[in-house]
């Protein structure tokens, strides 16, 4: 088939798959020979191979046919596609060694549409234009025709539809957002009800919805989405809204236009509603206490206890959280404020079950009740059962609000609930009571900073705190947004005139004080952890102590085992148990951590058992250079010294790298902890072996500073090796951030100090380095001097990554010096050596490097060959700029061979890799890869005679922000924009 034939030929799979040419819809068969189509549309100018397109389309169950089901599928299609008289060379689809491809040139694609249109959006909004912005959006709506890939089976199919799917809600989502900056309020209202429905969790839509009922004047019911949302989530979900929706609610409350509606946004307000009045209360009895203080900042977790419960029924309300967070104040509080509502009586009893006075037990507590409400006539009789049954008749025809504080579980409980209809009881303890069927649960956090300081200023007083602003805001953090714990620092102060809060905060800097300075009179935060903590199993209290040791803020089941020498699920069960008890928190599935002044107390029971504490610090330790090593591309026998990762709990590098992954920010804290605790060779091992990670990621500042930490305690190592290994590591790091004087002083060192020890590994090591950095200054004949000898170390020590790393920068000297045979050469050499290793991203980074040679040679046959590998490689192993790299050259390979719209599509591609998912405060050379793309994307669109997509990609690349450094990419826009087929 022609270029000319197919470029009548249309594909859609935004909807049913269909297909055209000229206009007229062309029959595809069954539907499995659909899916097929549509696995190979979806991979425009990929060969998908056979075992890809039956494991896609069948799944689990391949049909008994085998491989030769698909020839008769793909020749099926081709009776449909292609034009007649034309053979298979000739065909929309190609049959390969090993599998299919579907040629993209002249074949249009939905999808490629789409990405064209969005990425308009992007850029009309960047600009500062949401008009055009929506009209793109909306144009990239109208592409979709019902749910995509509608009906076609397979694993293939369903991941597609789901990830198309995905695609479409937030395109709707970016439509909206320029519909409520536009003030388009109405239409944006009718469009998140329709969409409400499907995603009924999804908060960014509520967010946008109370947006614009602000804007149209509706407050009020934007306030309701926000609670709504709350109890929502809490329900179905046990978690509360995220910080967008939280900024959201507070930009209502504030009435802030400019946070709601955009820096353009006018609209008027009316002055607010009267306050409704509040009848006059008519109590019979009251013993609740009187009130705790200012209540700060609980105004959700109030509106939850004192919110309108069901008729005619008793209603519970639980509140738990660590003890010091605020629980009887609030309590109290709620039941202050709905008093009026319960004439017959308001009730409080203290359960006492974290105190030293005697707890109270459900008897005695009976008692109490049965003779505040005047009900007990003579003796009461002691046993529980006739107790409960006169409490229940005593109480059957009131209304009751009833108040339990410090409550231990729900045995305590039961027996004193009351009997009559609408009655409300609201219950206060550190656990969870899972066993009590309440109505509504709420999970009490500590304040966060900006709250924790407005609780602070109220007890000392504005101008106290105001003279000192940073010493407050240190206190409030060493209290970290405990309640009783502010309190008690404000009583110190306030008791103490001549008392600076900067000098409260000095006594309190170190752990060891910390606790201690939180203690006025009967009241001391340690002593309400110490009563928690009596009150645990053995068990619980050994992993309770271990938990005090951990190495991040927040840690996982597979920590806690390891640490605890436990299997993981038997782990688990225990940390949830420590979780009912609000000692432990778990800020989300599968993660845990303890409140810092709740950890301070586990470290000082910790060191009451040295030989424990070093057991489990050690394994944790352990568990982390394990990982590191693991997961990086030198892999585990990369480095010549330290514990090798036997026994480790990670069967593949990927795994290792997922779990890193969950660390997020805290790893180099690792390093820190390790470092603080006098395990200097454990600090520099764990830093070495995070770098290659954190590098791959682009999280180079979190590398410098893991890097910096091992450093400053390399002279504690026993190990040798590190201080040479450590400055290697930081000229690694300091090259890929462009800092070159820096990087060759370090590199410098390391030399020096591997030349002096001897120590050939590191040695090696550093000469690849310099290379690397020869080659970044543009020195290449001084590079070439220095990997060569890095490459004969590397071989002769048998180290493959350093043997791979530097025969790429060898060959990149050779390419940039236009020797293209020895490029070549030193590529396929750099692959041999990585194959043993056998690194995905290893293995690409040499076949991308070779492939930009054949290029440059015309040769794009063997171009497309090497790039389509390295894509593959590079996606396995997370290089996301790599990939972006490799794809973009992928496509001009693609134009080279004059498949212009799979060039499109690859560039498209590449571009949103680029912008999605790399971030130019990280990566360096994010200025430089848009540049590229969008040159070889502006260069793909003159070929097709699409002038105006081209002339907006030249002018894309012109104002991008950087100088010098892209001066050729500039050029070649600026030679681009003065085509005479481009003006």
């Amino acid at each position: 088939m022609g270029a000319g034939s197919r470029r009548r030929l249309r594909l859609a799979v935004l909807g049913p798959v269909r297909a055209w040419r000229d206009g007229t819809q062309l029959p595809l068969g069954p539907v499995r020979q659909q899916a097929v189509l549509a696995a190979l549309a979806l991979r425009p100018g990929l060969l998908v191979s056979r075992e890809q397109l039956l494991d896609g389309v069948w799944g689990e169950r391949p049909p008994k046919s085998g491989r030769k089901v698909l020839p008769s599928y793909v020749y099926g299609l081709r009776k449909k596609l292609d034009e007649e008289g034309g053979g298979p060379a000739d065909s929309v689809i190609r049959g390969e060694r090993g599998g299919y491809r579907l040629v993209a040139d002249g074949v249009r694609l939905d999808v490629t549409d789409l990405a064209e249109q969005v990425d308009g959006a992007q850029r009309a909004m960047a600009s500062g234009d949401p008009a055009t912005a929506a009209d793109r959006l909306s144009g990239a709506l109208d592409l979709f025709d019902g749910e995509p890939l509608a009906g076609l089976p397979g694993p293939y199919a369903d991941a597609e539809r789901q990830r198309l799917l995905e695609r479409r809600h937030t395109v709707q989502l970016e439509r909206l957002e320029c519909l409520v900056l536009l003030g388009r309020f109405a239409e944006a209202l009718d469009d998140t009800a329709a969409l409400a429905a499907s995603h009924p969790c999804d908060e960014s839509l509520s967010a946008l919805r109370m947006r614009a009922l602000y804007g149209s004047e509706r407050q009020a019911e934007a306030l309701n989405v926000y609670q709504d949302m709350r109890r929502r989530l809490n329900d179905e979900l046990g978690v509360d809204p995220g910080e967008e929706l939280q900024r959201v609610h507070q930009a209502v409350l504030r009435q802030d236009d400019v946070r709601l509606l955009g820096p353009a946004a006018t609209r008027s307000t009316a002055p607010p509603a009267p306050a409704p009045t509040q009848p006059e209360p008519r109590r019979a009895v009251n013993d609740l206490p009187g009130d705790a203080g200012r209540l700060i900042a609980r105004d959700a977790e109030l509106a939850q206890l004192i919110a309108p419960s069901a008729p005619g029924a008793v209603s519970i309300l639980t509140v738990d959280g660590t003890a010091g967070v605020g629980k009887t104040a609030l309590v109290v509080r709620a039941a202050r404020e709905l008093s009026a509502e319960y004439p017959d009586g308001c009730l409080f009893v203290d359960l006492r079950a974290h105190s030293t006075q005697r707890r109270q037990s459900p008897e005695r507590a009976l008692q109490r009740l049965l003779r505040s409400l005047g009900a007990a006539k003579g003796e009461l009789p002691s046993d529980l059962e006739e107790l409960t049954a006169v409490w229940r008749a005593a109480t059957s025809s009131l209304r009751l609000l009833l108040v339990l504080d410090d409550a231990l579980d729900a045995d305590q409980v039961r027996p004193l609930l009351p009997a009559g209809a609408g009655s409300r009881v609201l219950v206060a303890g550190r656990r969870r009571l899972a066993g009590l069927d309440a109505d509504r649960r709420v999970t009490l956090e500590p304040l966060d900073s900006r709250d924790a300081v407005s609780l602070l200023t109220h007890i000392i007083g504005e101008e106290r705190a105001g003279r000192e602003p940073e010493a407050t805001h240190q206190l409030v953090g060493l209290c970290d947004g405990l309640p009783l714990a502010l309190r008690i620092a404000g009583s110190r102060l306030q008791n103490r005139s001549t008392w600076t809060v900067e000098y409260l905060a000095g006594r309190m800097a170190g752990d060891e004080h910390r606790l201690g300075e939180l203690s006025v009179g009967d009241r001391s935060v340690e002593a309400a952890f110490s009563l928690s903590y009596e009150q645990l199993a053995p068990e619980q209290q050994r992993a309770f102590r271990a938990l005090g040791l951990a190495p991040t803020v927040e840690f996982d089941v597979l920590t806690s085992a390891t640490m605890l020498d436990r299997p993981p699920y038997a782990t688990e069960q225990l940390l949830e148990s420590l979780v009912d008890t609000s000692l432990l928190q778990q800020p989300r599935p599968g993660r845990y951590r303890l409140h810092d002044l709740v950890r301070v107390h586990a470290r000082r029971l910790a060191e009451a058992t040295p030989a424990e504490a070093a057991t489990a610090r050690t394994a944790a330790l352990r568990l982390y250079l394990d990982a590191a090593r693991i997961a990086s591309d030198w892999g585990p026998t990369g480095y010549p010294t330290g514990p090798r990762p036997t026994g480790a709990p990670f069967t593949h590098w990927e795994d290792a790298e997922t779990w890193l992954d969950a660390a997020g920010g805290e790893l180099a804290d690792v390093v820190g902890h390790a470092a603080a605790l006098g395990e200097a060779d454990y600090a520099c091992w764990i830093a070495e072996a995070l770098c290659d990670y954190f590098v791959r990621q682009g999280r180079y500042h979190e590398c410098q500073t893991a890097l910096e930490i091992a450093l400053a305690h390399v002279d504690g190592a026993t190990d040798q090796r590190m201080p040479a290994a450590l400055r290697n590591c930081s000229g690694y790091t300091g090259v890929y951030q462009r800092r070159y004087a820096q990087a060759r002083t370090l590199f410098t060192e390391a030399l020096d100090l591997s030349r002096c020890r001897p120590d050939p590994h590191e040695e090696a090591r550093t000469l690849a380095g310099l290379g690397a950095l020869d080659l970044s200054v543009g020195d290449g004949d001084r590079a070439i001097l220095h990997v060569t000898a890095a490459v004969d170390l590397a071989r002769r020590l048998r180290s493959d990554w350093v043997a791979s790393m530097a025969l790429v920068i060898l060959g990149l000297a050779h390419y940039f010096g236009r020797r293209n045979e020895e490029a070549l050469a030193c590529f396929a050499d750099a692959r041999t050596h990585a194959e043993r290793d056998g690194r995905p991203r290893m293995l690409g980074r040499p076949l991308s490097c070779a492939a930009d040679v054949h290029l440059r040679l015309g040769h794009y046959r063997e171009a497309k060959h090497l790039l389509r590998q390295a894509v593959d490689l590079v996606q396995q192993g997370g290089d996301i700029f790599l990939c972006a790299r490799s794809l973009t050259r992928l496509g001009t390979a693609e134009q080279g061979e004059g498949n212009l719209s799979a060039a499109i599509a690859l560039h498209h591609q590449a571009l949103f890799l680029q912008r999605q998912l790399l971030s130019p405060l990280t990566e360096p050379s994010y200025e430089w890869l848009e540049m590229d793309i969008r040159s070889r994307l502006g260069r793909a669109y003159v070929a097709t005679g699409r002038v105006r997509e081209a002339r907006e990609q030249f002018q894309a690349v012109l104002e991008v922000h950087g100088s010098r450094a892209h001066r050729a990419d500039r050029a070649r826009a600026s030679e681009g924009l003065t085509r005479p087929e481009v003006r």
